[in-house]
């Protein structure tokens, strides 16, 4: 049953939450509507006290993980692993631009993968940029496939992306069986992406770079191996039946002890990289999501989302989270629709995150990764109109090729 007043009141607090998220501005920063909002929706009534407490303590290991990864990813940042992984593809890439932009687009798969979108969008876009100013070929088109595979390559593992780790428990799956169904989307969205981005600035990569790179910074051993212990540590955990945290607090361990014994990073700076303010906005988010269901949208989607596994209601599935993530950004979409999507089982969760993941590459607000993605350019980004042209060129062969490659998985 809708009820009207509850829906008004807490359908404001959530379009001011996003809206102070979209602005980014430094003076208000998300966390101080978000908090006080979910607060004033509890006061009053829109949502309980002990609903509101259960689903911070059912999101709060999440989002606890994800301060793991940003504090991994800032430490191996601070390593070199960046910068040296960039000047390899760059070397590897000679003055060839076409070469370069398939060289960053699996190093950008990769790196949100492993590292999720967070990394990506902050530490190797800004290194990509500079590369190919370096090699004097435009930019752009590197920047965008930074930018869109950082949202579309996050389908891989759940660590990928705060959706993949907030619909991880609801699927069902462990770790190994998740990244298996999930692989071959992942494949499919990255070839997508790189075909069509291709076509798109084929003018622009037909330049030939000044100079090819040829010096290359040592290799980050330690990062390297430290990174891929880690990711080795994801799989064995899953099979052990531990959370898969534990291996990325190892990681934050081993490269946080050996870069403040050697005085290459402060405290202050790990505590700046975790990114606290976020994981309290996110938390707030939550709150007022749930608020905003239970006032009626709940019951509304449970009516427009299909079930099944079959190829035609997963493709559904699919648009309608791309369309919602557009709409409302996509961490409140995922927090809307993973209660009903979970209902239909594993099958309908996955299609979910391609839609949340893969869908926000159309706008600017689809995404929190979009948003950090267009400050990081900086008066290099792109306008609104040209951004939502490319993503009018990726997002529905995108969207329709991974559902397709996940209804395939799941036959097998």
């Amino acid at each position: 049953m809708v009820d009207l007043l509850a829906l008004g009141v807490s359908a404001i607090v959530l379009l001011a939450t996003l809206i102070a998220a979209t602005a980014a501005h430094q003076r208000v920063p998300p966390v101080s509507v978000a908090l006080p909002g979910a607060a004033f929706l509890v006061l009053v009534g829109a949502i309980g006290a002990p609903e509101a407490e259960a689903a911070v303590r059912e999101i709060a290991p999440p989002v606890a993980f994800l301060v793991v990864l940003l504090l991994l990813s800032h430490l191996a940042d601070g390593e070199g692993l960046f910068t040296w992984a960039a000047a390899m593809t760059a070397r590897r890439s000679g003055r060839s631009a076409r070469a370069l932009l398939a060289r960053i687009v699996v190093l950008s798969a990769v790196v949100t993968a492993v590292l999720s979108l967070d990394a990506t969008v902050v530490l190797l876009t800004p290194v990509v940029v500079a590369t190919a100013a370096h090699l004097r070929v435009p930019p752009l088109p590197h920047a965008y496939a930074t930018g869109h595979l950082a949202n579309s390559a996050s389908l891989l593992l759940p660590v990928s992306n705060l959706t993949n780790l907030l619909a991880f428990a609801a699927t069902g799956l462990s770790f190994l069986h998740f990244t298996g169904l999930m692989l071959a989307p992942w494949l499919v969205a990255v070839a997508v992406e790189f075909a069509v981005l291709r076509w798109l600035f084929r003018a622009q990569l037909a330049t030939l770079a000044g100079e090819p790179v040829t010096v290359v910074p040592p290799a980050p051993a330690v990062a390297i191996v430290v990174v891929g212990l880690v990711v080795v540590g994801f799989g064995a955990a899953s099979l052990a039946g531990l959370s898969p945290v534990w291996p990325a607090v190892a990681g934050v361990l081993v490269l946080g002890a050996r870069q403040l014994i050697r005085r290459t990073t402060r405290v202050a700076d790990l505590v700046r990289a975790a990114d606290l303010p976020f994981a309290l906005f996110v938390l707030a988010l939550a709150v007022v999501v749930l608020a905003v269901l239970r006032s009626g949208l709940e019951d509304f989607l449970q009516t427009v989302l299909p079930d099944g596994d079959a190829l035609l209601p997963l493709l559904a599935v699919a648009g309608i989270s791309a369309v919602l993530a557009n709409l409302l950004n996509n961490l409140p979409a995922t927090l809307a629709l993973l209660p009903v999507a979970a209902v239909g089982g594993p099958g309908p969760v996955l299609a979910m995150l391609i839609g949340v993941n893969v869908g926000p590459n159309l706008t600017y607000v689809g995404s929190l990764a979009n948003l950090l993605w267009r400050r990081v350019l900086g008066a290099q980004a792109p306008s609104s109109a040209h951004h939502c042209a490319v993503g009018l060129a990726t997002v529905p062969l995108t969207l329709v090729a991974a559902t397709t490659a996940l209804w395939a998985a799941l036959q097998l």
